[in-house]
């Protein structure tokens, strides 16, 4: 309560006078909030106010402010809510505070109402056992384990005759560009330098040779053959002046890295057809957690792999939901750890850009994971760099769990923060305090918290909520277990 003010008393503080008759108060009660459907709470007026956290899509979890549900996804909020203008999201913070719990979150909740999610990529492995628990597929990749055609254009040949015609080009030439893409890709990480022009030319014109000659699905060896027997248009792309010898002389790089594909550093992983197909009727996990972490160039073309592979699945899956062969279905796209790919090399941004750039049309929601923004800025290049900012600037949102101070400048680049939520940001980063009486650490301050952010709109700070049933398949430290 205000008083009414007097001259000569000046402004009356917020808690009143703290004297006899001044109204003076101790502590500011806070009344209880409770939420309800504008049919519930109508006899309430006027001490019913709207509220600003969103109610569509999956419940993510408590509003830090106001205790109220917050729901969120990406596929809810484009499709039902419009509250974005991309069906993706962008996952950043600080390890052990909850990214992975809270992303196996939205693919729970996900799966309740028919969407399929496909982790393209798991390292740990931190998804293999909830997708199990959704009687989901678990595809292992890895040297012994399980091989991966890098050419591998999914499901839609098998429907192909089936198809009419100009959707039958379409996928073919998508087909195309994705394995060569691909090809281009694996060249540059085996030698850690991007494939010269000409040898480009050359392996586009091999996979047009293969297109023609093979009814199957070519693999590596066959393009490795094709280059060998020199076919008079590979080697019109090849300029060799009619000179086999010179063509020889051309290709004997080329020939040689692909050789080194079928084996060497790569091991078995790209020497043969996908060992297992990918089913996509369920969920589906890639488990690349055999690939030793100091492995970097097959960890990064194993993620290009299984990401190429899944996004071919996906456009197969469109085309015979368009053609009425089967039925529509939306999908939920994980990339966790895409750090991993994007600094195994100059130029590598440009080709995950390639490889995963979707739209709207694709009806599929995208989930990227990294830990801080020094991830992307350690690229080599500035290009690069600016490139990779970009995957966050399209995010249609950007969820941010405890980050140090010193990346709030490179973050307010990419997405505009308050001071307010800048502090909030790095007070979640803090270290857990320690219990002397149990002698072990309590949780970390920013565990399961986040601050979804949309465009310019103010943050929506949530701690992300569990249900009891999740526990079980949000461990990630088992190996620590006894």
């Amino acid at each position: 309560m205000r008083l009414a003010w007097k001259p000569g008393r000046g402004a009356v503080p917020s808690m009143g006078w703290q004297r006899r008759g001044g109204g003076g108060i101790l502590t500011m009660p806070v009344p209880q909030e409770w939420r309800g459907t504008s049919m519930q709470v109508c006899g309430l007026w006027p001490f019913s106010i709207g509220s600003g956290t969103p109610m569509v899509g999956v419940p993510f979890g408590r509003h830090l402010l106001t205790g109220s549900t917050v729901c969120f996804d990406p596929i809810s909020w484009f499709k039902r809510a419009h509250l974005i203008a991309n069906p993706s999201a962008f996952f950043m913070g600080l390890p052990g505070l909850g990214k992975s719990s809270a992303v196996r979150h939205l693919i729970m909740g996900l799966a309740a109402v028919g969407v399929h999610s496909m982790v393209l990529g798991d390292l740990k492995p931190d998804y293999v056992d909830l997708v199990r628990v959704l009687g989901g597929q678990v595809i292992e990749v890895g040297r012994g384990r399980g091989r991966i055609n890098p050419l591998d254009s999914g499901a839609w040949p098998a429907s192909a005759g089936d198809l009419p015609r100009k959707l039958r080009k379409e996928l073919r030439e998508d087909a195309h560009g994705r394995r060569l893409t691909m090809l281009s890709s694996l060249v540059h990480l085996a030698r850690n330098a991007p494939p010269t022009d000409r040898e480009e030319a050359i392996l586009d014109r091999a996979l047009l040779v293969l297109g023609k000659r093979l009814e199957r699905t070519p693999v590596i060896g066959d393009v490795l053959d094709v280059v060998r027997q020199a076919p008079d248009n590979v080697r019109e792309v090849a300029i060799d002046r009619g000179s086999l010898d010179r063509y020889r002389d051309i290709t004997e790089g080329l020939e040689a890295t692909l050789a080194g594909m079928l084996s060497g550093r790569f091991g078995d992983v790209f020497s043969g057809q996908t060992t297992t197909p990918m089913d996509l009727d369920r969920p589906v996990v890639f488990d690349v957690s055999s690939i030793n972490e100091n492995d970097k160039a097959l960890e990064a073309a194993v993620l290009m792999c299984c990401w190429s592979y899944g996004f071919g699945q996906i456009n197969a899956a469109n085309a015979l939901a368009d053609a009425g062969l089967v039925a529509r279905r939306h999908y939920l796209v994980v990339m966790d750890e895409i750090w991993r790919a994007l600094r195994a090399g100059h130029g590598m941004v440009d080709r995950f850009d390639a490889i995963t750039r979707l739209n709207r049309a694709t009806g599929t929601g995208q989930v990227m994971i990294t830990h801080t923004m020094k991830d992307l800025e350690s690229l080599a290049s500035e290009e690069d760099r600016a490139k990779a900012r970009g995957f966050i600037e399209r995010a249609g949102a950007v969820v941010c769990g405890g980050l140090p101070g010193t990346e709030m400048t490179a973050l307010t680049k990419a997405v505009t923060l308050s001071r307010v939520e800048q502090d909030m940001l790095t007070g979640w980063q803090d270290p857990p305090t320690w219990d002397s009486t149990t002698g072990e650490e309590g949780d970390p301050p920013g565990l399961g918290k986040f601050l979804i952010k949309v465009g310019g709109r103010p943050g929506i700070p949530v701690k992300v909520t569990l249900t009891p049933s999740e526990l079980d398949v949000n461990d990630t430290n088992k190996r620590w277990q006894a």
